[in-house]
């Protein structure tokens, strides 16, 4: 898939996009630039990205105008940018270049306001936004349509809320914050009490906090907490379909990837990443750069630094070697009745040679 210039109406000197990124440029600093892409959909006027030794053949039959690599390729005419990190290399050029425009500035006439709200400059406000009393809503902010903001909420600079976010009253969104489409930020937390065989609903009082450079998926859940806040701290990055309850904290820099269910009261440290439908119980606490396997269920406190795996989630080593054994157990299976075979095989010699050196008809002493 290509990415075209769609924010400028004019291709892009190679030399301009080497200065953005800090790149020398080996060969021709003259090729004009119209996209990024990747090797395989690259066409005459992309540039497009080598990660690694084993792409340069791809590359060289690649369509691409330049590319973006670590080291030059061999023999290889089109221009080449060098980086010491390519992937870094294009999500800076993707940002500054390729992205489509942001939508016109300006609140759209079908959006609705309540009372005392507070809008900063250079907003975009999409149609049928609802916005409830009391919110604030920060600069350059971009919220797309349908979205809704409930009362008391605050919006920090920059922030993009995509079509139908919802946002629910009391909550708190920093700065630069992306939210897609579906998520519902501060949703009542599941708590409820049993009392004489039915569950009474323990209402949920509290707020969710989101601090800066935070980007949720699409369909994320965020629980308010029960009471204080649930926190999701700065830089954190959440995929799709991920649930997050009453009353969880997640620390700075996390990665949750789709599908992570975390039950309320946990704490995790920072850096620490949560591999695909992985499940983490109520009240246990996840230490600083954890890594969790993906499908793991977490059910006990995680030091900091280990990595774990499987349900219930173990040490990576321990988890490994259990898998291995796991596939073996068929093959383990026949060995183990083969020895019980042999077991009763030589019980029965046994039995028989006993029996054969007891005189016969011979009878004990008083």
């Amino acid at each position: 898939m290509t990415f075209p210039s769609s924010s400028r109406s004019v291709t892009i000197p190679l030399q301009e996009l080497a200065q953005a990124i800090d790149a020398t440029i080996h060969g021709s600093p003259d090729a004009l630039i119209s996209g990024l892409s990747h090797l395989e959909g690259a066409s005459c006027g992309d540039v497009s990205f080598v990660l690694k030794p084993s792409l340069m053949e791809a590359a060289r039959h690649s369509q691409a105008a330049a590319f973006i690599v670590t080291d030059p390729i061999p023999d290889e005419p089109r221009p080449q940018l060098i980086v010491s990190h390519p992937l870094i290399a294009v999500a800076t050029l993707a940002q500054k270049f390729f992205l489509p425009p942001l939508p016109p500035r300006g609140i759209h006439p079908t959006a609705v306001k309540g009372l005392d709200v507070r809008i900063g400059p250079e907003v975009s406000i999409g149609a049928l936004v609802t916005i409830g009393d009391r919110a604030q809503i920060g600069s350059n902010v971009t919220i797309h349509a349908g979205v809704h903001i409930g009362d008391d909420t605050i919006i920090g600079d920059e922030c993009i809320l995509y079509p139908h976010v919802s946002l629910l009253p009391r909550c708190v969104i920093g700065n630069r914050v992306i939210v897609h489409s579906g998520t519902v930020i501060g949703s009542d937390g599941f708590g409820y009490v049993q009392h004489e065989g039915r569950h009474h609903k323990i209402p949920q009082l509290g707020q969710v906090i989101i601090e800066d450079d935070v980007e949720l998926g699409a369909n994320v859940t965020v629980d308010r907490a029960t009471f204080g806040n649930t926190i999701i701290k700065r830089g954190t990055k959440i995929d799709n379909q991920v649930q997050i309850a009453h009353n969880v904290v997640i620390g700075e820099d996390c990665i949750l990837v789709a599908q992570v269910g975390i039950a309320g009261s946990t704490v995790l440290g920072h850096h620490v990443m949560v591999g695909g439908q992985a499940g983490l119980v109520d009240h246990v606490k996840i230490g600083d750069r954890v890594k969790i396997a993906a499908g793991s269920g977490v059910t006990n406190d995680v030091k900091s630094g280990r990595v774990v795996g499987g349900r219930p989630a173990v040490e990576q080593g321990i988890w490994r070697r259990s898998q291995v054994i796991q596939y073996q157990l068929p093959e383990m299976r026949k060995e183990l009745r083969a020895l019980k075979k042999q077991v009763q095989h030589f019980e029965s010699l046994l039995h028989e040679y006993s029996s054969s050196k007891t005189p016969s008809g011979s009878k004990s002493k008083p």
